[in-house]
């Protein structure tokens, strides 16, 4: 019988899946990394073959490596992304809810970006609107950070939870964010850390199939995800971010799921911090009604766009003044607060993190050991910070890891001093690194500096990161 809150393979074509079925020889892994490589189709069979070998250890490192790259190279059709998708979801539990909240369940995923903190705002300001968020994230790949990093820099948080805590924390809490297990779709946790190592990253089937079997298990009502595009984002073109918005969306629809995609640019960083721990000093301002205009505006927006699509807002304006009031009122505050209560951060010390000034936060939670400021080498406005050199130099410093399961130094990070639009004076102080080593070298120095654009035009009002909304076919733009 299936745990509370989960649900075991119903039928004998489920209880094969993984696998492919029963009384067939399945092909060698070589024979399915050349296939690939060479551009020819991998059936169902196949697919679920390589899956079941990740699963159960037969496939050596350099062989899923080999499988990634040929991906990567030759694509993936419709159905092979469809089927992969699904097989990386019945490799674990399927979760299950009461039928009451059929219609509360929703979530965002988010392609990765520098600075984008938005998951730790997003998930409790949705629970205080009514919704129930079972949010399962991933780790930092390449230079982008990754959510679940970003939570464990707070002591005692865990984001390893079972199905039948996750039932329990969406009963008391009405979100959760937690990590992949080996009982949650435990083989894209091996295919996510194997693409933040082999240079696979940017492939849109990969991606597809990675992020909606995490949703799969969710069995959620709603989704939104946000896909980057800018300098600092998987795909640097719009273009090349909406073919993958398109995939997904479609991808979704095949599999039941109601999926939109929303294009947000990443060119500089999202907010004004970026780091683990400074990161989620930076969430904590935005749950108290503040923080950075960009940094709210996209929780607003996506917030919004959930809301209105799920049914909870007859318009995305009325969905976004719903999260607006839960942000303003401190209800998305309190659900954060019991969310870390609720997945092992000491009580005392939730309260007095979501209680406590700017200034009281940073000494609860690990900080870097030494601070540096760069100064702006010339007067004019700021044109842009460029996100990408940014977080390579923080990568470098320890912010992110050069190999799966690498630590990773929580209180290194930056905080910029100033905003995309404003004028800037020659020898102000534009940013403040926080070091956990030795000194920037001065190639590093260079690298941070080369990220300040200054322009002779007039300051101006930074654009919002919201660029567009891609819907399903059944939904009409309004």
């Amino acid at each position: 019988m299936a745990a509370p809150g989960t649900s075991s393979p119903s039928t004998p074509e489920a209880a094969g899946a993984v696998s492919g079925g029963a009384g067939r020889e399945p092909k060698k892994l070589p024979e399915l990394i050349r296939l690939k490589r060479d551009g020819g189709h991998l059936s169902e069979a196949d697919i679920r073959d390589f899956v079941q070998a990740v699963m159960d250890g037969s496939a050596q490192d350099t062989q899923i490596g080999a499988m990634l790259m040929a991906i990567r190279l030759q694509g993936m059709d419709p159905e092979e992304t469809s089927v992969l998708t699904q097989a990386l979801a019945d490799s674990g539990q399927q979760l299950e809810w009461p039928k009451a909240w059929h219609q509360q369940l929703v979530d965002k995923h988010s392609t990765g970006g520098v600075g984008d903190k938005v998951s730790l705002v997003l998930a409790p300001a949705l629970a205080a609107c009514g919704c129930k968020v079972p949010m399962i994230s991933g780790r930092g790949l390449g230079h982008t950070g990754g959510t679940l990093d970003k939570l464990e820099s707070i002591p005692g948080f865990n984001v390893t939870q079972s199905p039948e805590q996750i039932l329990r924390l969406l009963e008391e809490v009405g979100c959760c964010i937690v990590g992949q297990s080996k009982k949650l779709v435990p083989a894209d946790g091996i295919l996510y850390a194997a693409r933040d190592v082999t240079a696979t990253v940017d492939s849109v089937p990969l991606i597809t199939a990675s992020i909606l079997s995490k949703k799969v298990v969710e069995g959620l009502s709603t989704l939104v995800v946000d896909v980057k595009f800018g300098g600092a984002a998987v795909f640097p073109d719009q273009e090349q971010a909406r073919e993958l918005a398109n995939t997904l969306v479609r991808a979704g629809v095949g599999l039941g799921l109601r999926v939109a995609a929303a294009l947000t640019a990443m060119d500089s960083p999202l907010g004004r911090s970026v780091g683990h721990t400074l990161e989620v000093e930076e969430a904590l301002l935005c749950l108290d009604g503040a923080g950075p205009p960009d940094l709210r505006d996209l929780v607003l927006r996506l917030g919004g766009a959930i809301l209105w699509l799920n049914g909870q807002a007859e318009t995305q304006d009325q969905g976004v003044a719903r999260v607006a009031a839960a942000l303003d009122d401190g209800s998305a505050l309190r659900r954060f607060q019991l969310m870390l209560s609720a997945q092992g951060v000491e009580p005392g010390l939730a309260r007095a993190l979501c209680s406590g000034s700017p200034a009281q936060r940073r000494q609860l939670l690990p900080h870097a050991r030494e601070q540096e400021e760069l100064l702006a080498p010339a007067d004019g406005t700021v044109e842009n910070v460029l996100a990408l050199p940014l977080a390579r130099v923080l990568h470098e410093l320890g912010a992110g890891r050069s190999r799966a399961g690498q630590p990773i130094r929580p209180g290194v990070g930056a905080e910029l001093l100033v905003d995309v639009g404003q004028w800037l004076y020659r020898g102000t102080p534009w940013i403040r690194v926080h070091l956990d080593g030795p000194a920037l070298s001065d190639q590093q120095r260079r690298a941070l500096q080369g990220a300040l654009v200054l322009s002779d035009r007039a300051p101006f009002k930074a654009p919002s990161p919201f660029a567009e909304l891609v819907l399903p076919p059944t939904v009409v733009q309004p």
